[in-house]
């Protein structure tokens, strides 16, 4: 039987509006400025077998590879009604420590199994490990924070007070992770609340009928857009600056072959995974890959399982873009993430001229601070990216001062900031003339300089500090990026990734990458 067009229109935007709706009920009831003024989270709705339906607008490099931790729940556990599954290990299709993935079953009267499932990911200020924020210099996954496998957090609508207070007494901030928790634990029960409401509604098959000619809809879709490809082959390679070690310059590559309505993309001549924490894992790749291909396609359609459909993603484990047990992969979520994407744009620039911008800031500025707060006497973790410039366009300028590309987050307010934290933001704008000068200049970074109120521990994991972000058909790079601490007056000049103690009234001071130009300049 052939779906309706306009009953398939209809369910695209109630599956859709489920997840949109959790996403509301996670952000009003968090308690970090994190998940409340940022955004950190996503929301998806999922069929029996773990494949993604819809998704709401959220963050890129979680809704790529949450599948992945959706499946790992069903795999290792039989669900009941009321259930809920917890877990943020990268090797089971997590991203990093920090981003929690909570799933939740959807049943039916009469059903043995679940129908459907529901599913948040947030990230979190803490989890533990060896620095403050868990975003560390570390050399492996168990310096990172706590692992937690697929474990039932929620056993038929009840708390399992043990393992949730196992994991607080773990963290630096417990009071902040429990608030966080309890808001995912309620976005959950708001999608399976709205998902039995449209079960009621249309009936259980005609919602799995239109929820598998969603998925069918987005494949054909994408399979037609990858048809528009021109046939062939198309390389590039560029490096990442370093992984905060040892190493520097490290290469990612790709391989595009386009035949057909068929992609496949090839990292296997990337480099190894390295000591440090720039490390990706496999589920990372596969959501950059995702994000890229989906940004191509011109009509509205869900982004679900059956965009990857046509596209098959070649890799070798033990790789920077396919880390290896216990690799240390903090970094690779947000940074690596934010390469691979500027290699496979890079590479698609090569197939369809003119359609595919220059590079981006290409990192997201991660920014952890902690200490205790001398104004409470209590543990603070503070937790942020941070902006930058938008690569060019062949008819356009690049944005300023924006997230891009695999996050999606907003930035926290200056109130907010110095609410929540002992902070004085002394300097918050735009990095003027930091885009790459063209046709079409790249968007200009920004600037956020932080005096510190309290002593802290301050981590910072970003990129093209060494190497800029390209531009495109002869225009110039955007400006590299720096990190700066001043201590008693003196500017200090920090590499791409650090850790270090400071002071109260030292300071730290970001300035993002602007974004590539785009065409020569007069031309």
């Amino acid at each position: 039987m052939k779906p309706n067009p306009i009953m398939l229109e209809v369910f695209k935007n109630k599956l859709s509006s489920v997840s949109e709706e959790m996403g509301v009920s996670l952000n009003r009831t968090a308690f970090s400025p994190n998940i409340k003024e940022r955004r950190d989270f996503s929301c998806a709705v999922f069929d029996d077998k773990g494949d993604m339906i819809a998704q709401a607008a959220h963050i890129p490099v979680h809704l790529g590879s949450m599948p992945m931790s959706v499946k790992e729940a069903i795999k290792h556990h039989r669900f009941e009604e009321g259930d809920m599954v917890v877990l943020n290990d990268p090797f089971k299709g997590g991203t990093h420590l920090p981003d929690i993935t909570i799933v939740a079953p959807v049943f039916i009267e009469n059903s043995e199994k679940p129908v459907f499932f529901v599913a948040n990911r947030a990230h979190h200020s803490d989890v533990g490990g060896m620095s403050s924020g868990s975003m560390p210099l570390a050399t492996s996954i168990f310096q990172e924070g706590i692992i937690i496998p697929p474990l039932k957090l929620v056993k038929k609508g009840e708390i399992d007070k043990q393992l949730f207070s196992f994991f607080l007494n773990n963290v630096r901030t417990p009071y902040e992770r429990e608030g966080d928790f309890l808001a995912q634990i309620m976005a959950n029960i708001t999608g399976v609340k709205r998902m039995k409401e449209l079960i009621d509604k249309y009936s259980i098959d005609t919602v799995e009928f239109y929820a598998k000619n969603l998925i069918n809809y987005s494949e054909n879709i994408m399979r037609k857009t990858i048809e528009e490809i021109p046939d062939g082959t198309y390389s590039f390679e560029d490096f990442m600056d370093g992984d905060g070690i040892e190493k520097e310059k490290i290469k990612i590559a790709v391989k595009i072959t386009i035949d057909g309505d068929k992609a496949v993309l090839d990292f296997t001549k990337t480099d190894k995974q390295v000591e440090g924490s720039i490390n990706a894992v496999y589920s990372i790749t596969l959501s950059a890959v995702l994000y890229v291909f989906r940004s191509l396609v011109k009509e509205d359609i869900p982004t679900n399982a059956g965009c990857l459909k046509p596209i098959e993603v070649v890799t070798k484990k033990g790789s920077l873009v396919d880390a290896a047990f216990p690799a240390s992969v903090v970094g690779g979520n947000v940074e690596t993430s934010q390469r691979i994407v500027d290699v496979i744009l890079g590479a698609l620039s090569k197939a369809l001229r003119g359609k595919i911008p220059a590079a981006s800031q290409g990192t997201m500025n991660n920014v952890a601070v902690g200490g205790i707060d001398e104004r409470t006497g209590k543990p603070f973790t503070y937790y942020e990216t941070l902006g930058g410039g938008m690569g060019a366009s062949s008819n356009l300028k690049g944005e300023s001062a924006i997230h891009s590309h695999m996050t999606n987050t907003l930035n926290t307010p200056i109130e907010a900031l110095e609410y929540s934290y002992p902070f004085m933001v002394e300097e918050y704008s735009i990095r003027k003339n930091s885009g790459g000068i063209g046709k079409f200049c790249g968007g200009d970074g920004l600037v956020r300089a932080i005096k510190l109120m309290s002593d802290a521990e301050i981590t910072v994991l970003s990129e093209r500090r060494l190497l800029a972000p390209y531009g495109l058909n002869g225009a110039k790079s955007g400006k590299k990026g720096k990190n700066l601490i001043v201590r008693n007056g003196k500017v200090e000049e920090m590499p791409h990734k650090f850790n270090t103690k400071v002071k109260r009234g030292d300071m730290l001071i970001i300035e993002t990458p602007g974004g590539g130009g785009y065409g020569k300049e007069n031309s």
